[in-house]
């Protein structure tokens, strides 16, 4: 390990090779074009640079781009073809070459967009400053004038959709007071077009719409005018803009997916008669989209000359079974390795009704190599989700996302060298979102069963000594709701621009339960037993709160931003919350300098009680901050920094002291539909270390304890 340092040195040294060694002649390299404006404005200078013809090599902190510093990496004397130098042609990112000939299009691109943007007669000129082979252009940009709009005057067809203009007048995005453009102009032609077609006028688009300023006079007039003919028409092309009517529904999809046709029809919301919209017809897409059986959704529209609209809803099969793959993997500097398989097998239509089946099968294996210290886990599960509401009528659900409801059991068996335990569960529940950013999921009913077998003489002499950990770890009954409710600014799988997003989780056990005390036998503590086991009772909640921001080329770069808070509080029948239940701090997703349960809680060190770290508490905290950016090829690269702990009791502890920090360097391979992460963390303040000896420094990075390595897939947060 030693030698990490020193490679992660010779790495960066290499990156930081001249990227125009391999110019040749008056080439020189393009770094970035400047804007520079006149006088103040609103604009911002990258709003006008993304419009010049020729853009520089995306770059990450420090204008370092490691796509084009492998790309240099290319041997000059070494003929082309070599080996080595197609590999750093096809890995790296080629220099972009300053082409002075292409700033006059640049220009053009640049005033075009600012008379686009209200600035008329604007003027842009470009002065390219080069040295040592590098080259900036500053663009200077002379303002152009602006008018702003006195009064507006309307030209609409008459009868009933000039009444229906009247009535939408109040939601017009253009009004006296602003400032005229183009942009504007635009923008309002697009909202009015998605207004009216939303009550039937099915072939009104944005080119109905004709503005014409007149800024000659005192006032700036605007004449704002809806004609029955589009801009690339004429006077003689006229036609009354009429209201369409829904006329025959049909539903079709391959013979190779059976499919129940009841179901079909009653996710359908579109009816013969039904006035044409066009909000309704994107909600039909989206309740035949969230069955999630079918590969496409296809809506045809046909005009027909009666003004009725012939509806084909095609659904293109796709593939009904498959299997999946996951795994995640760490180890740190003691040597503790652990790994995380999981395979699943799911089939989408089980029932030919949209019911999906998943089966899975997952392990957690964590081991000392040339040891037998060992623990190990297995977990079988299957669940089927139902693409309704049990309990309610489809007819009740008219939108666009129509809920699930989900069934789910397991068995997870677990052999430590302290215990073997067995942990079987069963839920019933619901799922869905509400509009498009705000996601739940709900299960009224949550029943887990956890039993230990084969406890080890030592563990039972511990569990006999402290009251609390017996009762975390003894037989008892989880029966309660467990509930997740998420809000995303971006609800895209991937996002590809700046989002935020909030989830809960809450947990609560026991509650019903204890309706029925006075029915139950008690125990030798007092508490009520369920076949001869207390049950649990408790509440639990964890807030995640994340932020991200995206910028650069392509928002090649981003900083992520994570915060955590978590509490749990036992009582009525129980003493302390299960195990099972607790929070714990570290591994592939947080705290990413320690390995899972090996942190906390508080100042407590790794306790001798289990062989593998086995930490948790009722309380947690973490914070994350992550940049990420693009290197090359498919490869991306992370700089992180975090901190957090958890404690059983947080006034038994100074908790901005007990605070664990860690920093560390993460790698990932962007395959688009998978991304596999490495990620090495390094302890930079360890509160189980006796006070004076917490702050760790780059030589204690590398030693015995003081980092870990995870292998996971997908972005940790």
């Amino acid at each position: 390990m030693k030698r990490l340092p020193a490679l992660i040195f010779a790495l960066f040294a290499l990156a930081s090779c001249s990227t125009t060694r391999l110019l040749t002649g008056n080439q020189s390299r393009l770094v970035e074009n400047k804007v520079h404006f006149n006088g103040d404005t609103d604009l911002k200078p990258a709003s006008l640079s993304a419009y010049a013809k020729q853009t520089p090599n995306t770059h990450t902190f420090f204008k370092w781009s490691p796509g084009l510093s492998i790309y240099n990496w290319a041997d000059t004397t070494r003929d082309s073809g070599s080996g080595w130098n197609r590999f750093c042609r096809k890995v790296g990112v080629a220099p972009v070459i300053f082409d002075e000939n292409i700033i006059p299009q640049s220009i053009e691109n640049m005033e075009n967009r600012l008379e686009y943007l209200g600035y008329y007669g604007s003027r842009v000129t470009a002065e390219p400053v080069t040295e040592n082979k590098l080259t900036t252009v500053n663009y200077n940009v002379e303002l152009g004038k602006r008018y702003k709009i006195d009064s507006i005057d309307f030209s609409v067809p008459e009868g009933v959709f000039a009444e229906e203009f009247e009535a939408d007048k109040g939601s017009l995005s253009v009004k006296p007071g602003d400032w005229l453009s183009e942009s504007s102009l635009e923008d309002e032609s697009v909202r009015g077009a998605a207004y009216f077609r939303n009550l039937g006028y099915y072939d009104f688009s944005k080119s109905n719409y004709f503005f014409e300023a007149d800024t000659l006079g005192k006032l700036n007039i605007l004449h704002y005018a809806i004609k029955n003919h589009t801009r690339n028409e004429t006077d003689e092309d006229n036609q009354p803009i009429e209201k369409f009517h829904f006329g025959n529904i049909n539903i079709s999809h391959s013979k190779d997916v059976p499919f129940n046709e009841k179901l079909l029809r009653k996710i359908n919301i579109l009816q013969p008669g039904q006035v044409y919209s066009e909000k309704a017809v994107n909600v039909n897409f989206a309740r035949f989209s969230t069955l999630r059986v079918f590969n496409s959704v296809g809506i045809e529209l046909q005009p027909q000359p009666d003004h009725t609209l012939d509806c084909n809803i095609t659904l293109r099969e796709s593939k009904m079974q498959g299997i999946k793959f996951n795994i995640e993997a760490s180890t740190n500097s003691s040597s503790l390795v652990g790994i995380a398989p999981k395979i699943s097998y799911f089939h989408k239509n089980i029932f030919r009704g949209g019911e999906r089946l998943t089966i899975d099968f997952s392990g957690n294996f964590q081991f000392k190599p040339k040891t037998d210290l060992r623990s190990t886990e297995y977990t079988a599960s299957v669940a089927l989700s139902l693409p309704r509401f049990v309990g309610l009528p489809l007819r009740v659900f008219t939108g666009p996302n129509i809920p699930r409801t989900d069934f789910s059991a397991s068995y997870s068996f677990q052999d430590r060298p302290e215990y073997e335990r067995n942990i079987a569960s069963f839920s019933y529940g619901y799922n869905g979102q509400i509009g498009d950013h705000f996601f739940y999921q709900v299960s009224p009913i949550q029943i887990n069963y956890v039993f230990l077998d084969k406890v080890s003489d030592a563990f039972q002499e511990l569990l006999s000594q402290d009251r609390g950990l017996e009762a975390a770890f003894r037989n008892h009954l989880n029966a309660g709701l467990t509930s997740t409710w998420y809000y995303t600014s971006d609800p895209a799988l991937v996002p590809k621009t700046s989002y935020y997003f909030a989830r809960l989780n809450f947990d609560a056990s026991g509650n019903v339960l204890s309706l029925f005390d006075r029915l139950m036998p008690v125990g030798g503590y007092g508490e009520r037993l369920i076949f001869g086991s207390p049950y649990s009772q408790f509440i639990r909640a964890e807030l995640n709160l994340g932020k991200t921001f995206r910028w650069g080329a392509e928002n090649g770069q981003a900083l992520a931003m994570r915060l955590v808070l978590g509490a749990g509080f036992a009582y009525g029948n129980s003493t302390v919350i299960p195990y099972e239940n607790q929070f714990f701090a570290g591994g592939a997703n947080g705290m990413r300098a320690w390995q899972a349960r090996s942190l906390g809680p508080g100042f407590e060190p790794v306790s001798g009680a289990f062989s593998i770290p086995s930490q948790s508490g009722n309380f947690k905290f973490e914070f994350d901050m992550e940049y990420r950016f693009k290197m090359f090829w498919k490869f991306e690269g992370a700089l992180f920094a975090e901190a957090g702990n958890v404690w059983d009791y947080i006034s038994n502890y100074d908790v901005l002291r007990s605070l664990a920090g860690d920093w560390g360097l993460g790698l990932r391979l962007n395959l688009d539909f998978i991304l596999v992460r490495l990620d090495g963390g390094f302890k930079v303040y360890e509160p189980s270390r006796p006070e004076g000896s917490r702050w760790l420094g780059p030589e204690q990075w590398f030693a015995r304890d003081g980092f870990a390595v995870h292998l996971g897939i997908g972005y940790p947060f």
